[in-house]
């Protein structure tokens, strides 16, 4: 077994301490990671809150947008080497066998994709522990390479927030002509900025927050659109093709969002609120609108994504911090104070 140092939550809710615990030795098509740098997604304060009623696992050490260095891989390993810059998302395994695994989009395993941390290994091992921690053991289909162009950091969040907001704007066919709208300015919101922007869109920001303005016009966006002004729901109607729901907060009035929609737009959400969205059919019913939900993407498409943001120097916003500052870090996500995401430096744990 590989002595591994970690920061876990040792129960929900509370602060999360140093914590020490054993990954396996490397099976055949496994690749050990020395882990560099770890961002923290708002998922992993959902996680160790237990926000979302999964009966989260403790103790539990958190973290899926993981970078890194190849130390070491099993005998049978053709895709990575020593030394190798690699990185690791939200899953490290799926069933490999269903229709949807089959076709190569195994983020939707019909049995459920293994997450990167809280979930059960397929063999009932061991229960899945994350990125904030000094190594990792990952089957080598899993595994992704990061580009020469791409700092190890600021590579991080793309595993994340990066190919989460990639892949539905690929999905709807993001590009020259379309108008698209993204909810929120936060982690996942100002990936989809860029990203939209770079793919050809004209792209606007929807927040409630004045601040959030001058960051948008510096990220690439077109307009700014205050939503807690009501006539901005009515100056803007059937104005956009897709918009993006980045948001995690479930107080909002998703009628008014709907209406911004043309004939046959789609709303997709992506950010994942603690409670139920309330939705009336009648906005989607008489413009024949779409209301979408997406997660993550394949393995294949993630790496897609890293290729297209290396190609194009598309790199998220981040603050450097150091593993004994989590659970401020933690703290000031909950208070909308990160531009725009946290990365751990894990070579200092």
């Amino acid at each position: 077994m590989i002595q591994t140092k970690g920061i876990a939550a040792l129960k929900v809710k509370e602060a999360l301490v140093p914590y020490r615990f054993e990954r396996r030795d490397p099976k055949e098509h496994d690749v050990v990671i020395d882990i560099k740098y770890c961002g923290i997604c708002h998922s992993d304060i959902h996680m160790t809150r237990d926000e979302w009623g999964f009966r989260s696992p403790f103790p539990m050490v958190p973290g899926h947008e993981i970078t890194g260095i190849v130390r070491t891989v099993g005998p049978k390993v053709t895709k990575y080497k020593i030394g190798d810059r690699v990185g690791v998302g939200c899953m490290v395994d799926s069933c490999r066998e269903c229709a949807h695994c089959k076709e190569e989009k195994e983020q939707y395993c019909i049995a459920g994709n293994t997450m990167t941390y809280g979930s059960m290994e397929r063999d009932g091992s061991a229960i899945t522990q994350g990125g904030y921690s000094d190594v990792i053991v990952v089957n080598e289909d899993f595994v992704l390479r990061i580009p020469d162009s791409l700092p190890l950091d600021k590579a991080a969040p793309l595993l994340c927030a990066g190919i989460t907001t990639y892949s539905p704007l690929q999905h709807w066919k993001t590009g020259p002509g379309k108008k698209v709208a993204v909810m929120g300015l936060g982690g996942l919101g100002h990936m989809a900025v860029k990203i939209a922007k770079t793919m050809g869109a004209e792209v606007t920001v929807l927040s409630q927050s004045e601040k959030k303005e001058i960051d948008a016009k510096k990220l690439g966006a077109d307009d700014f659109l205050l939503t807690k002004s009501p006539k901005v729901f009515r100056e803007n109607v059937l104005r956009f093709d897709l918009i993006i729901n980045t948001v995690s907060s479930a107080a909002l009035n998703m009628a008014d969002y709907f209406g911004l929609l043309k004939l046959d737009g789609t709303l997709v959400s992506v950010g994942a609120p603690e409670k139920p969205l309330t939705i009336h059919p009648f906005p989607l019913i008489m413009m024949r609108r779409n209301f979408a939900g997406s997660v993550i993407g394949s393995i294949k498409e993630t790496q897609e994504m890293l290729d297209f943001c290396g190609k194009h120097n598309i790199m998220p916003e981040i603050e450097l911090i150091e593993p004994n500052q989590v659970n401020e870090a933690y703290t000031r996500v909950l208070n909308s104070d990160v531009r725009y995401r946290f990365v751990i430096d894990m070579g200092k744990i």
